[in-house]
């Protein structure tokens, strides 16, 4: 039988993240490794991995990530589809998402993404131009954010589904529902900012204290 999960408090917050501090650094120096060290291809793995989440589990999307990793750099549609086949939820569509926005990226930057991430002056200009470029495909608010912070960029907020049922349950938002325009995910965001003031845990720390309180886990 599976556990009921404990009440979302401010105590418990600054509790989970004493319990589980080490690992959350660890996980985040892991990110900034690959910022710092990560070749163009660990970059566009990451990004593949944030196609795969959307609407999915990060297990899914890690599952994900193993199926296709030998076709990310040539595979076509049809061989990506194939090896998605009863692994991912929708193996036509990423399929798509990876073959199009990978003819896009190597057009555009050579699939430098390294160059190309770290040459935006403002923080917002990146995600949105991840989110905005539309010949980049499946990067809505949240998966442009979780695929910054997961090559290591500092300072984005991942409001998917357990972040938000958590500020939801600390009346800090009205409603869980996840914010579906640039305008709204920056209001929630700005929220977030808030609590990680009044309890002084830093915001990516933040982000996987919450997700562990809702998963039991620390992952990506």
């Amino acid at each position: 039988m599976k556990k009921p999960q404990e009440p979302v408090t401010i105590d418990r917050i600054k509790e989970v993240h004493r319990e589980r501090r080490g690992e959350i650094t660890d996980r985040l120096a892991e990110f900034r490794e690959i910022r710092e060290k990560g070749n163009d291809a660990k970059l566009w793995e990451e990004m593949v991995f944030c196609f795969f989440t959307g609407g999915c589990s990060a297990r899914m999307g890690l599952r994900s990530v193993e199926a296709v990793r030998p076709l990310l750099g040539q595979g076509s549609h049809e061989e990506l589809m194939n090896a998605l086949v009863g692994v991912h939820r929708y193996p036509r569509a990423r399929s798509r998402y990876i073959v199009e926005s990978r003819d896009f990226l190597k057009k555009h930057c050579g699939l430098k993404l390294r160059a190309k991430l770290e040459n935006f002056d403002h923080d917002h200009d990146r995600r949105d131009w991840l989110v905005k470029e539309k010949g980049i495909k499946g990067l809505g608010y949240k998966e442009a954010s979780h695929f910054l912070r997961n090559v290591g960029f500092k300072g984005y907020a991942i409001l998917d589904k357990h972040v938000l049922r958590c500020l939801a349950e600390l009346k800090i938002i009205d409603d869980p529902k996840p914010p579906n325009t640039r305008s709204k995910y920056l209001r929630v965001e700005e929220k977030l900012k808030d609590l990680t003031e009044m309890t002084g845990i830093d915001l990516d720390e933040m982000d996987l204290v919450l997700w562990s309180m809702k998963t039991g886990e620390i992952l990506k």
